[in-house]
């Protein structure tokens, strides 16, 4: 069977099943936006440790470091950049701001009245994401040749940061009674561009990344009391 299924992959994988979970239960029935967003931190904390993780196995080869930093690209855009697209198209068609009622029944915006153009903001969010990616890709290709020191700094906001950014977006549902959906699609085109601006941004140490996941913990538990205790 060919790929690699040692320890210094499973954080990956795990991220990655998580992500593809995360978009069926977003998309499935009427939507389920909230439920999609405890997948999304679930695949935010595997990326924060799988680095670290796949370090500790010394005399790894060539190919295996090569195999897991492709994958780890291909899941990061399943899971921060489809599967924020896939919630924020969940919100859209529960949205009950973006209903009308026609004899009882709730009626969907037509293509021709703005569904569409909202639905065109979620695609462009992932083209930026895979863009993003794609770019730090080959510019740390490019840097490896002549570095061999550890990267020090970002250049764009990573798209990693959307397993914090759009959970506390949803959670604004919950200090408000007005429907978010309109300000979740805008922080997701602000959070695009982002990716592509030439902002520099220092990688966090070990301190950063516990104090990251401290954050995203937080936001698991209180949209999981809730929205599954409180419901």
């Amino acid at each position: 069977m060919i790929g690699f299924y040692d320890y210094t992959v499973i954080l990956t994988y795990f991220s990655l099943l998580s992500a593809t979970t995360g978009i069926v239960v977003s998309l499935s029935g009427n939507g389920h936006p909230y439920y999609g967003c405890l997948f999304l931190l679930f695949c935010g904390l595997c990326d924060a440790f799988d680095g670290k993780v796949a370090r500790t196995k010394k005399g790894r080869t060539r190919m295996e470091m090569d195999f897991g930093i492709q994958i780890d690209s291909l899941s990061d855009l399943v899971a921060f950049g489809v599967l924020p697209a896939c919630i924020g198209a969940a919100l859209i068609r529960v949205s009950p701001s973006l209903t009308r009622v026609l004899d009882g029944t709730p009626v969907r915006w037509e293509i021709a009245s703005g569904k569409f153009v909202l639905h065109a903001f979620l695609v462009l969010y992932v083209l930026a994401a895979m863009i993003r990616l794609a770019y730090y890709n080959v510019t740390e290709e490019e840097r490896q040749k002549t570095e061999t020191s550890a990267r020090k700094e970002y250049l764009g906001l990573p798209v990693t940061s959307a397993a914090l950014i759009f959970p506390f977006v949803l959670l604004l549902q919950y200090l408000t009674k007005k429907d978010i959906t309109l300000i979740y699609l805008a922080v997701s085109i602000l959070t695009g561009i982002l990716f592509l601006s030439p902002v520099r941004i220092a990688k966090p140490g070990l301190r950063g990344i516990l104090i990251m996941v401290g954050i995203g913990a937080v936001e698991f538990f209180l949209m999981l009391f809730w929205k599954v205790i409180l419901k």
